[in-house]
């Protein structure tokens, strides 16, 4: 059991490590280039083995973290949702797999406030600002989804913000593991830098044009 732990632990790193790499790369180029497209496509899939891989880690004997499982559900969370907005600007998008995403992580953040309420009689901070975060983000979702003409008005502000989140999330789990920060802050650090990043990239696309928006 130990050796499948470690293979999983060096499985969850290794594609983190190369999620970082990538999603910087995607960050920093010209959005909508050859460069940003594909970096992102290895970031989005790299994240998602990485995410997955940390809540069955999460879940094994002797490694059990509910921080680690918070941090695998945002991921998984950001990034599909981040990966599949860019279906919205299509005529017809199908939207059945979004609300089960978007109802999954209103369902799982209300676990995460009450279940350490439940077993341990103690409120979990750090989970609790974690849950709060999603429980907002899916019911916005969920409230887009029953107006059409604003979802295709929105898919690229969603898809920046919900993908920069999904970096955020990883870089947070590279801080936290690594230590960078004191205490607790380095749960809260990358969060806000990468949300001033997402303000700074929803007010530059205010300002452009709305035929841009929407091609």
């Amino acid at each position: 059991m130990e050796k499948t732990i470690a293979i999983l632990i060096y499985i969850h790193a290794g594609f983190g490590g190369i999620a970082l790499l990538a999603g910087l790369v995607s960050l920093v180029a010209k959005k909508g280039g050859y460069i940003h497209k594909k970096a992102g496509v290895i970031f989005f899939y790299s994240m998602l083995v990485s995410a997955i891989t940390a809540m069955v880690v999460s879940f094994l004997p002797k490694h059990e973290s509910p921080f680690l499982f918070a941090v695998g559900i945002f991921s998984l969370y950001f990034i599909l949702t981040g990966y599949r907005a860019l279906k919205f600007k299509d005529p017809e998008p199908k939207l059945q797999i979004d609300k089960l995403i978007s109802r999954t992580m209103f369902i799982t953040g209300l676990l995460m406030i009450f279940l350490p309420i439940i077993l341990t009689s103690k409120i979990n901070i750090i989970l609790t600002v974690f849950a709060i975060v999603g429980i907002i983000f899916s019911i916005r979702d969920l409230m887009l989804y029953k107006d059409m003409g604003t979802l295709k008005k929105s898919w690229l502000k969603l898809h920046l913000g919900k993908m920069i989140g999904g970096y955020i999330s990883a870089t947070t789990a590279f801080v936290v593991v690594n230590d960078f920060f004191p205490s607790f802050y380095g749960w809260f650090v990358p969060g806000i830098i990468g949300g001033l990043y997402i303000t700074y990239w929803i007010r530059r696309l205010n300002r452009r044009p709305t035929e841009h928006k929407t091609k």
